[in-house]
């Protein structure tokens, strides 16, 4: 692979933080990506991954989907040639997790409405 074609991309994380800056080529899939934040994710850090599809990552405001590789997802604009290109990272857990933890936490509620004409 010549050395034109690789980038360097680092996660941000919602703290600030980072992860990498790791060397891809633009045939990687954004999966691909995820998979290694996963594995890169720092241990001390609470509310982590679970899996890649627990993550989101965003590149110029777009979210990307797993199935597109680094190559279509690269913004033609802005980005210098030899620079590191910053993807953000969240983490958002999937909806059947989140929804079972909120059934737990919540207590049922009773519907009231109450009016007062005066």
């Amino acid at each position: 692979m010549p050395e034109e074609d690789v980038l360097e991309l680092k996660f941000r994380l919602l703290d600030g933080s980072d992860i990498g800056p790791f060397r891809y080529s633009p045939a990687s899939t954004v999966a691909m990506l995820k998979e290694r934040i996963v594995a890169e994710w720092p241990k001390d850090k609470k509310g982590g991954p679970k899996s890649a599809n627990d993550i989101k990552l965003i590149n110029a405001g777009k979210i990307l989907e797993n199935n597109k590789t680094v190559g279509q997802c690269r913004t033609p604009f802005g980005e210098l040639p030899k620079g590191v290109i910053t993807m953000h990272a969240v983490v958002q857990m999937s909806l059947t997790k989140a929804k079972t933890e909120k059934k737990i936490d919540e207590a049922p509620k009773n519907n009231v409405c109450a009016c007062t004409i005066m």
